[in-house]
């Protein structure tokens, strides 16, 4: 896995190894990662965005954010395997002064006391409907931003919940990636 494009254009992030099957790891191929940010780019101000990557586990979409002129990102994972390889990333890159782990179940989320995203990445694991109480919570506890884009990645079309508005939806080999926008 490598940083697509942006300051950190090329650089190789940490190896996910054997991984984590019990944690549902699998991190975005960079294909996927790169035919995201493609279309995320025509729609999306990276420069001094605020990023919040849910079941990040390795970190790749938030720290591509980053590259890409992204002010912030904070990374929710509850797995110790994937707190290990966003720190090591986060590391790696150079960059803790704009980058934040929350060790933690991305449905149990904290209230926020920050600015929110005006980008989020939600990435569960597939079909256990983890997606839809993750983005609840980060809703009601201040981490979304009125007009911000979520990037929902699953198995399946993802139907959108109300306050949100769909985009598109695109299909990668068995991933659907899902676009939606919270409505203002």
């Amino acid at each position: 896995m490598r940083i697509i494009a942006g300051e950190f254009r090329g650089r190789a992030l940490t190896s996910v190894g054997k991984g984590d099957a019990g944690a549902h790891l699998r991190p975005t191929t960079d294909r996927v990662r790169e035919s995201l940010f493609n279309v995320l780019s025509h729609i999306v101000d990276f420069d001094d965005s605020h990023v919040l990557d849910m079941f990040a586990g390795t970190g790749a979409l938030g720290l591509e954010a980053l590259s890409r002129g992204g002010a912030a990102a904070v990374f929710v994972d509850d797995g110790r395997i994937s707190q290990g390889l966003i720190s090591k990333n986060i590391d790696l890159l150079r960059v803790k002064d704009r980058a934040g782990l929350i060790r933690r179940d991305a449905t149990r989320l904290p209230a926020n006391d920050g600015p929110p995203a005006d980008l989020v990445f939600l990435d569960p694991p597939y079909g256990k409907s983890l997606g839809e109480k993750a983005l609840a919570t980060a809703t009601s506890g201040g981490w979304i931003a009125d007009d911000a884009l979520i990037v929902w990645e699953e198995s399946t079309p993802m139907q959108t919940p109300d306050g949100y508005s769909l985009h598109d939806s695109r299909k990668y080999g068995d991933t659907y990636i899902t676009l939606m926008w919270r409505d203002a």
